[in-house]
């Protein structure tokens, strides 16, 4: 079975915890992450439903750094950045149980290693 991470980033707040807590864990120097946050936005709709407002967007996104925290996970935990979510919007495990909560009313992001 292969593992993966679910990020739902319409309820990510651009807090950088899972940087911070994995680049720790990871001992990643400056420049480096095994994920990294990125941002989109602020924009301003200019028609249809949305027209006049504004969004700003961000998604982390896992780097060729990240190992999914093998040695954690082999231990019965949880990766360093799922742990670390303030927003509560990530999610560790079996890539098939993942996919069955994207239905489709926000926006998520599945990685696999």
């Amino acid at each position: 079975m292969t593992k993966g991470i679910l990020i739902n980033y319409e309820y990510c707040t651009g807090c950088h915890s899972c940087e911070v807590a994995c680049k720790k864990y990871l001992g990643l120097e400056k420049g480096d992450f095994g994920i990294k946050l990125t941002e989109t936005g602020p924009y301003q709709y200019s028609s249809g439903e949305q027209k006049g407002k504004w969004e700003w967007a961000y998604l982390p996104v896992v780097t060729l750094a990240c190992d999914m925290c093998a040695d954690r996970v082999e231990q019965g935990k949880i990766p360093m950045c799922v742990q670390h979510c303030q927003a509560w919007c990530m999610y560790f495990g079996e890539v098939e149980d993942l996919a069955k909560k994207i239905d489709g009313t926000s926006r998520c992001a599945l990685f696999t290693r």
